[in-house]
């Protein structure tokens, strides 16, 4: 494999910031998420309809945050605090029970 041509370039930069630049993206203390909520810049938000909802369990599952849980009835809930939007859940529902609507605040 042929190397880079900007390797050179790379290492320089790496070089000279190293030094200057403080760490990005460092999770200093354990669960540190659970006091910062999430969902404050969401754009869309799932918009659930239980009547086609049939309880497979996909967006529970697939959910990356995870900001949906489970009632008592197996059903989905959704934790906007967490939700970012991102639409899996809806993508993912095979009877189409999550539709994603623009957030209004």
């Amino acid at each position: 494999m042929a190397e880079s041509p900007f390797k050179a370039d790379i290492e320089r930069v790496q070089k000279e910031y190293s030094e200057k630049m403080t760490p990005g993206a460092i999770v200093y203390i354990p669960g540190s998420s659970v006091v910062n909520k999430t969902g404050g810049w969401r754009v869309f938000m799932p918009k659930f309809n239980k009547d086609k909802c049939v309880r497979c369990f996909m967006c529970y599952t697939l959910c990356p945050e995870p900001a949906i849980y489970l009632d008592e009835e197996s059903y989905p809930v959704f934790d906007y605090d967490y939700c970012k939007g991102c639409g899996i859940c809806a993508n993912e529902c095979p009877t189409k029970a999550i539709e994603m609507v623009r957030e209004s605040k």
